[in-house]
């Protein structure tokens, strides 16, 4: 019997606990003597801290700690700047920074003890937005330096020789907003100091050794002094990675009182203290041969990363350069500049930088497809790489299914039948149109430092089951399946018979975490290995009890026998226990590491990415020519993922994904007045619900990658690049009005509509005094 599920549609290994209620989620960690955290938060975006009075909190039953910024280690925190402390001293940055944290026996305890904080600030101007903080008059958000946090420039090819010879050349300006993670779950902690002295920290992450990490340099601990475990995570979408201060506070109020404490944000506070992504202002310019093909490349960015710089920087780096490599350029050129501002940091997203720039991409391939007199479709299977290829940035192309994933989305969509009928449709009030737009994404990304691997710990239990250690965290994405699934395949066993441990720093091996789409692929081969270290140890120990040789045994329903005399046989847990009750035996337990063969890149140069994902989306709309509404009727997503280990799973990312790409088109937007968030709840910040989508689709392409895990690759972001601009391209093709700033509200629409109105009217009155 084949006990293998890869390929099958299959529940996740924990979904069970999750129905159930029984999974443990930070906020339902209790601990002996656990005190409730609390935060004070800036009321103002950028102003001065006079004075802090906390004597009144201190003096409430209850209250066991309130600290300022006085009482922080001294150490700075942040990703490449260190430039923001646990607690804001001396000046604040942002409506929303954290100023002081009390810790109360209770939570209504501790809530009262914020209102008895007394604060004195001195409002100090506030530098809003980027063209505020670009001028040359403007004073630094951060003492001693202008309010340009990174610039990224680069010229590959000659670009003015490429649009020379265009023959169409077209330039355009985008505008991006910022979209709230939109987790189920807030961010939660709870930290305690252990018996030995050490700070253990349950925490709501996408990578604990992250999070150990900045724990410790901000904290000025040694990192063997703390011990991060990952609680049950309730979603994650790059706002859990390493940017918010949650964990931090719980930390220090620990620290300081020597009792458990448990930090919660109510959603208004994750509002506040989550990284949002980023909010960008891309002008592209393209240059086109009259077939379709992209001879010139020109992009100017500015990016915002609000107060605090932490992951923006390479956020803003991935929107600037990874799309070239979706197509086979020769002429590039590209100059970003992030600035700070005053107001709530922005950071990482699921998809990092990649939705903003082919945003803009899709939109203006499809306008130039129309000047050109082609279908856009077609210059994206034009100008699209092939398996073999090297793009123009040194990225080696293993396998690509992208041409695959257009053709899959459009045939759902029934596009060029669509398309063609245009012309015999009665547009009515509520004219109707299809867009499309293509995307890619990496699965793995050598960057962060010369390693891009991951290890993983395999031990067969004397009853012949296996318990899985690897440190990569499941924020919902499926990673824990993912690893019981291999271990399974490879070891020939039932799926309940593999247990993955949650991670934890202390005894998970190290991990660089949930992001850049890496688990799959990194975590994934390395379980293969560890997999066929334990099989190989089982049957050589089989092979020596059984008297039979090695290449003559096989793993069949939980034995170890001989392929030729299937009676010949021992159990997984007889030869398991024989492991360890021998001379010099041990219980049994390997560990395998798979590092990806990729380079650094110097700059914007070099193969940093193992396997490269693509998809393609398309979707019809119709529009309320009278209200501006835009309805979504029906959409297709296609994702190219390798190879599906989990059918049931990929198509979960790939629908959740289309969502909050429709989310970020149509309905989500912060609302910041002066700085302050004016719609920090669910009520007033208007996700997608049931109701405004279509049911979604979602197709899978099987591209094999040769370096995955039986071919392979990520699936759980690629999938939301392309959302938005196949809804702006398909708004177009309804009314032929051009949305290029995000979101498209029917404000805009209804603006656009009068706007051609207009010039029609002019043209007419044009026509007749000629």
């Amino acid at each position: 019997m084949n006990a293998s599920t890869l390929g099958k549609a299959i529940p996740q290994v924990n979904a069970r606990s999750k129905v159930l209620g029984r999974a443990q989620y930070a906020g339902d960690v209790k601990v002996a003597g656990m005190l409730h955290g609390k935060v004070l938060r800036s009321p103002y975006p950028h102003a001065r801290i006079v004075r802090i009075d906390t004597s009144a909190a201190l003096a409430l039953p209850g209250v066991k700690a309130v600290l300022t910024g006085a009482d922080a280690p001294r150490a700075m925190w942040g990703v490449h700047h260190k430039e923001r402390r646990i607690l804001a001293e001396g000046v604040v940055r942002f409506a929303g920074e954290e100023v002081a944290a009390v810790a109360a026996t209770t939570e209504e305890i501790a809530r009262d003890a914020l209102d008895l904080i007394l604060v004195e600030y001195e409002e100090l101007p506030a530098i809003l937005t980027p063209e505020e903080a670009l001028d040359e008059e403007a004073p630094g958000v951060h003492p001693g330096r202008n309010n340009v946090s990174h610039e990224i420039k680069f010229h590959l090819g000659d670009v003015d020789a490429g649009f020379a010879k265009a023959d169409l050349v077209y330039e355009a300006t985008y505008d991006c907003h910022a979209q709230y993670p939109g987790y189920l779950e807030p961010m939660a902690t709870v930290a305690t100091i252990d018996p030995d002295g050490r700070l253990q920290v349950w925490t709501s992450t996408q990578s604990i050794f992250q999070a150990r990490m900045r724990l410790a340099a901000a904290l000025e601990m040694p990192v063997s002094d703390i011990r991060v475990m990952q609680a049950t995570t309730g979603g994650g979408f790059g706002g859990k990675m390493v940017e918010d201060a949650n964990n931090l506070i719980a930390g220090l109020l620990a620290v300081k009182t020597g009792r458990p404490v448990r930090v919660v944000n109510n959603r208004l506070e994750d509002f506040l203290a989550c990284c949002s992504s980023v909010p960008e202002r891309i002008t592209l310019k393209l240059g086109m041969a009259k077939d379709g093909r992209i001879v010139a490349k020109d992009v100017r960015i500015t990016a915002e990363c609000g107060a605090y710089s932490g992951l923006t920087a390479e956020v803003m780096h991935v929107t600037a350069m990874r799309s070239d490599n979706m197509h086979r350029l020769e002429n590039v050129r590209s100059h970003a500049t992030l600035v700070y501002t005053n107001n709530p940091p922005h950071g990482a997203f699921r998809g990092f930088g990649g939705a903003q720039m082919q945003f803009a991409l899709n939109s203006h391939i499809h306008m130039m497809a129309e000047q050109l007199g082609l279908d856009p479709v077609e210059i994206h299977k034009l100008n699209a790489h092939e398996a073999g290829d090297t793009s123009i940035h040194g990225w080696k192309i293993g396998s690509t299914g992208l041409r695959e994933c257009i053709d899959q989305c459009i045939d759902a969509i029934q596009w060029k039948a669509k398309r063609a009928g245009k012309g015999n449709q009665a547009r009515g009030s509520r004219p109707r149109g299809v867009g499309m737009a293509a995307a890619m994404h990496v699965s793995g990304n050598r960057t962060i430092g010369n390693w891009d691997g991951s290890t993983v710990i395999v031990k067969i239990n004397e009853d012949g089951r296996a318990v899985i250690h690897s440190g990569e965290c499941d924020m919902g994405q499926g990673a824990m399946t993912m690893l019981s699934q291999v271990v399974a395949h490879e070891l020939n066993i039932p799926l309940d018979h593999v247990h993955v441990v949650a991670p934890d720093t202390d005894i998970s091996p190290y991990a660089i975490g949930s992001l850049a789409s890496r688990v799959t692929i990194a975590a994934g081969n390395a379980a293969i290995l560890a997999a066929r270290k334990a099989r190989e140890a089982l049957i050589g120990l089989a092979a020596t009890k059984l008297e039979v040789p090695v290449d003559g045994l096989e793993i069949v329903d939980g034995f170890i026998r001989s392929r030729n005399a299937p009676d010949k046989r021992a159990t997984i847990a007889e030869i398991a226990r024989l492991h360890i009750w021998r001379h010099d035996g041990e219980g049994l337990q390997v560990s395998a590491t798979w590092d990806a063969k990729t380079v650094m890149h110097g700059d914007v140069h070099g193969n940093i990415a193992p396997a490269h994902s693509y998809a393609a989306q398309a979707v019809e709309v119709e529009v309320d020519t009278e209200t501006g509404r835009v309805t979504v009727l029906d959409s297709y997503v296609s994702d190219d993922c390798g190879k599906a280990f989990n059918p049931l799973a990929v198509h979960g990312q790939s629908n959740g994904a289309a969502a909050q790409a429709m989310g970020w088109a149509l309905y989500e937007q912060l609302q910041l007045e002066n700085g302050r968030l004016a719609n920090g709840n669910f009520a007033d910040y208007n996700m997608p619900t049931a109701d405004s989508i279509p049911l979604l689709r979602s197709g899978i392409v099987e591209s094999n990658d040769p370096n995955g895990p039986y071919g392979a690759k990520g699936a759980s972001e690629t999938a939301i690049l392309p959302g938005a601009p196949a809804i702006a391209n398909a708004v177009y093709d309804a009314i032929g009005v051009r949305i290029t700033d995000l979101p498209i509200t029917p404000e805009k629409v209804l603006a656009g509509l009068r706007a051609l109105r207009q010039a029609g009217e002019q043209e007419q009155g044009g026509s007749r005094h000629a």
